[in-house]
């Protein structure tokens, strides 16, 4: 009869005994069964006298072969455990960047549902660098700015040639609206660079040691496309005195201690960071600038923004860096650089997104009109979202910039200023508290 057809849980009552030895007069095992009658199947009764088989027994009656006497994959450390077990509880044993992707496996076994690369996760993973194509058009990048800028990236990638400390962190602080970020994006454009970008919301968690472990994750990340790509990258956090900054009564978090600490650690130790493996002798991290923005630096932690981790630079354009910035705002709409002149000196003091939004407003009565045009506001949410897909809206055409209308948008925005200011609403709803 064969036994490779049985089911022992068909059948409670068994259909045949197991076979004895010829020698030992003992029932074999079910594993050591064979459907084959070839007698050479039975295994050898007294294993220690064959000696290619002298090694333990892998727990099913059969010896478990070595890959080579000489090779060190199988060799224990002290605590018992192989090579492969060190490697895999040292490395971040979590990449799932290897999926089912041309090139690295049979084209057959990719498919096309997905794409030529159905990892989606690796895509994903890439975004979190920043690489500005958005930035179309000729801006004007102030040379002061872009000589801080440009000398601390280079002092980071020169830091082991030159016998000096360099700070990994340039803390860039100002006035509100004054195109820190801004310009920060046209230099790293210019340049090349393709940072890792955050910002301050991602510096608080209902986690503990999430943002920390974040911050080292995207520093790790920065490191990868200098180390893959052959680009230069950074690290920057925007407003960091908003997630990191302590405002009155303001309570300090567990997070933001792990933050401060974390930015700290990587000032001390730029080329040894762990996301939360075992150290690796082997695992040198590129030293990576970091780049921070923020109103306020003095309401951070006073450590963290001391000279030797952080080199400040207070950033407030002058009058002939804010002309040229918005001369190049409104060089495309066929502004004068006098007429650009009228306009700042008529609103000064004034941040550079106030003149950004002077050229906003303007756009108001054509949008209007435009809402007019595809039949009103109660078919607006139809003509833009429910319309067929070889409809075509009405054109837009955007206003002409000329100097009386954005004067005239610039005395609305200084009126609604002055009003925040002067009136307080909060009075108003509460006018007992004074009685």
């Amino acid at each position: 009869m064969t036994l490779c057809n049985y089911n022992p849980f068909l059948s409670k009552t068994p259909i045949f005994s197991l076979p004895f030895h010829p020698t030992t007069k003992t029932q074999l095992p079910i594993s050591s069964l064979c459907c084959s009658a070839n007698p050479s199947s039975v295994p050898d009764p007294n294993p220690s006298t064959n000696s290619s088989n002298s090694d333990t027994n892998n727990g099913g009656g059969g010896p478990k072969k070595k890959l080579s006497d000489q090779s060190s994959w199988e060799v224990k450390d002290s605590e018992g455990n192989d090579y492969l077990y060190r490697l895999g509880k040292e490395a971040d044993n979590m990449n799932i960047a290897v999926g089912a992707r041309a090139g690295l496996v049979d084209d057959l076994f990719v498919g096309k549902f997905l794409g030529r690369d159905s990892d989606i996760v690796f895509d994903y993973r890439q975004k979190v660098t920043r690489s500005f194509q958005y930035l179309q058009g000729d801006y004007y990048i102030a040379p002061l700015f872009m000589d801080k800028v440009v000398c601390h990236i280079a002092k980071n990638y020169l830091a082991h040639l030159l016998n000096t400390k360099v700070p990994l962190i340039l803390g860039i602080w100002g006035g509100k609206g004054q195109g820190k970020s801004f310009q920060t994006e046209l230099i790293f454009q210019a340049m090349g660079v393709e940072p890792v970008i955050m910002s301050a919301g991602e510096l608080e968690s209902e986690r503990a040691g999430e943002p920390g472990k974040l911050i080292r994750d995207r520093y790790r990340t920065a490191s990868q496309v200098v180390q893959n790509q052959g680009k230069m990258s950074c690290l920057m956090i925007n407003d960091i005195d908003a997630g990191l900054g302590r405002f009155g009564n303001t309570q300090m978090t567990v997070n933001n201690q792990i933050v401060v600490g974390t930015l700290m650690n990587l000032c001390d130790n730029p080329t040894r960071v762990s996301i939360g493996q075992d150290w690796r002798e082997s695992d040198i991290t590129n030293r990576i600038p970091i780049i921070v923005t923020g109103n306020d630096l003095s309401t951070i932690y006073a450590p963290l923004i001391r000279d030797g981790r952080m080199e400040k630079f207070y950033w407030q354009p002058n009058h002939e860096d804010i002309i040229n910035i918005v001369h190049r705002m409104y060089e495309k709409d066929g502004m004068s650089r006098d007429e650009v002149v009228s306009i700042v000196d008529t609103f000064p003091n004034q941040a550079l997104d106030f003149y950004g939004a002077l050229r906003s407003r303007t756009y108001d009565r054509s949008i209007s009109k435009w809402v007019e045009d595809i039949g009103g506001v109660q078919s607006l949410g139809d003509k833009l979202l429910k319309r067929r897909k070889n409809d075509n809206l009405p054109a837009f055409t955007p206003p002409k910039q000329t100097i009386e209308a954005l004067l005239e948008s610039g005395y609305s925005l200084l009126k609604e200023q002055q009003l925040i200011m002067e009136t307080k609403l909060s009075k108003e709803y509460m006018k007992n508290m004074d009685d």
